[in-house]
């Protein structure tokens, strides 16, 4: 027995060597590659030592960040697993996948030579994290705007050096989001600066934020005459790179044909309970019709942020009372309108601070409120996309339970790496899955109307899935897949314009539905291995704590087998 307990000694401490060894090497990676080439992403954790660095995204920058990624593709491939604890094996995993995945994008997808958005998006982001949270006085933030801006110009020299036949549909959506980036710059960032009163730091922002507005009109005139007429390339990503983008993001492999298959049936099955739901309201009716009802129900522009408070108190006393799963922190976000810097991206948005972020921890969850000067018409049109239903949806998908109370718990993750490295099939399909779930857990007493625009909702990311894999495999064109988006999704047809022309740009946007569906099946297989002993509270409680990786990694976890997550 002695001699037993001695091995085991021997190899817990070889065990807790060979983890130190990997969290060594996984820092070396952070520093080297993902923070020395994404220093925004730096700020957005809570790196703020980055804060005053911008990529030039030249192709030679570009090549030594390749270089770098298969240089540590290398190391971690050669640091095997054995003799690592169970979650570091599952971050080995992580790592090596996103490299992997990282390396895709470069090599193969290379966005960076088809995609005019990434460059002037990109650095609008830039100084929008920046300027999002109050980490720093307004004037050393000012300061760190300031360097940055200085560095803009240089990345749309390297647009026009790297851009090389993008789709046109890529061109057209650049040029009709510059107008909206140019405005950003002229207006929203010298206001979000207001505060700011030393006269000679101001001067040097007005110079370094007009060169930003000279270069990116510059830009525009570029992407118009000359870029858009010779823009004649290809968005898809085709049927090889899309199987290989699903095994390093998201960790899926199933064959793209069974793939496929699973979204069709999960999109009948939505559909029919649509037409279900609908009937029991009004059998007289067609269920578009009442959707249209549905739509009209809706609060004032000026009662919107109070209906959203409401709605999110009662969401979180539903969870605490249901016991859906622990909240981690009692404060909750502040319910605001959304910053004038953020309006043309976002009707509604969390803004949760990194996961590192030491000084501005309190989190926004931001409505945009219509504008003042719309006309009648455009101020009702725009609030049928806050009726009852989705005001409840979206409170569900960002706050309680959704993103921000996974966040609360991402921050408490036990790596470095499980705090930085997730996937969409995790956060999102969560989220998407709180949908659902808490009506199914009987949020809203049984309401017809609300699990109609819950299913509105589902259908809406069916479509994404289907679309997604359809269009970058060359069986759907963008024309098709918004007639798709309205016929097979029930989305009016301004929606289903914008959402085929994202999936040109995002072909795994079936995250939503991708991730929903593997933790539906988790939680029953979860609840099988427990004997049906096991609460609703604890699966959730146990999925949280694995941070927001690939779901077969959280299926290993939590049932110690690498079985089938679809």
């Amino acid at each position: 027995m002695k001699f037993l307990l001695i091995i085991a000694l021997v190899y817990a401490c070889f065990a807790q060597s060979r983890d130190a060894g990997f969290n060594r090497l996984a820092d070396r990676y952070f520093n080297e590659v993902v923070l020395r080439y994404d220093p925004v992403q730096g700020t957005a954790a809570g790196f703020h030592e980055y804060d005053r660095q911008l990529p030039a995204s030249a192709r030679t920058e570009i090549q030594a960040q390749i270089s770098a990624l298969k240089r540590f593709e290398t190391e971690v491939a050669n640091f095997g697993p054995g003799g690592l604890s169970g979650p570091i094996a599952a971050d080995r995993e992580l790592v090596l996948a996103q490299i992997r995945g990282q390396l895709l994008g470069l090599e193969s997808i290379r966005a960076w030579e088809k995609n005019p958005d990434i460059y002037s998006s990109g650095v609008t982001n830039a100084i929008f994290v920046i300027m999002s949270r109050s980490f720093a006085p307004p004037a050393e933030r000012l300061k760190s705007v300031i360097a940055r801006e200085r560095l803009i110009p240089r990345v749309f020299q390297s647009a026009r050096e790297n851009l090389n036949n993008p789709p046109r549909v890529s061109t057209e959506v650049a040029l009709e989001q510059l107008p909206g980036i140019v405005s950003f710059f002229h207006d929203d960032v010298p206001a979000a600066f207001k505060p700011v009163n030393d006269a000679a730091l101001l001067a040097e922002f007005k110079t370094a934020n007009q060169a930003v507005i000279d270069a990116l009109n510059s830009y525009a005139e570029y992407l118009k005459n000359n870029l858009l007429p010779r823009s004649h390339g290809d968005f898809r990503i085709g049927a090889e790179n899309y199987r290989k983008k699903l095994l390093y993001d998201e960790m899926v492999d199933i064959p793209l044909d069974r793939l496929l298959q699973i979204g069709y049936d999960d999109l009948r099955r939505n559909q029919a309970e649509f037409q279900r739901v609908a009937a029991a309201i009004d059998p007289q009716r067609t269920p578009r019709e009442i959707l249209q009802d549905l739509e009209n129900d809706h609060p004032a522009g000026d009662r919107l942020l109070p209906a959203f408070r409401d709605v999110l108190g009662g969401l979180r006393s539903f969870v605490e009372a249901r016991r859906i799963v622990t909240i981690p922190s009692p404060v909750p976000p502040i319910v605001q309108e959304t910053p004038p810097f953020e309006r043309a991206l976002t009707t509604a948005s969390m803004d949760t601070p990194g996961p590192y972020e030491m000084v501005a921890k309190e989190a926004f969850f931001n409505v945009t409120l219509p504008e003042a000067t719309w006309p009648k018409q455009q101020v009702e049109e725009y609030l049928q996309g806050f009726n009852r239903g989705t005001i409840v949806s979206t409170a569900v998908h960002e706050v309680y339970p959704g993103h921000y109370t996974q966040f609360l718990w991402i921050k408490n993750a036990p790596t470095k790496v499980r705090k930085l490295i997730g996937c969409g099939s995790n956060a999102e399909g969560w989220a998407h899955y709180s949908e659902q779930m808490m009506l199914d857990e009987g949020y809203g007493n049984g309401d017809p109307k609300l699990r109609l625009g819950q299913l509105q909702d589902a259908l809406l990311r069916n479509a994404r899935y289907v679309a997604g894999i359809q269009m970058h495999t060359g069986k759907m064109t963008m024309e098709q897949a918004l007639e798709f988006f309205v016929k097979e999704g029930y989305q009016v047809r301004p929606v289903a314009e914008k959402e085929a022309k994202r999936g040109t740009s995002d072909p795994t946007y079936l995250v939503y539905t991708l991730g929903k569906l593997q933790i539906l099946k988790l939680r029953e297989d979860y609840k099988r291995m427990k004997g049906g002993k096991s609460t609703l509270q604890e699966f959730h409680d146990a999925f949280m704590a694995q941070g927001f990786p690939p779901i077969k990694i959280v299926r290993r976890a939590l049932l110690g087998d690498d079985s089938p997550v679809l």
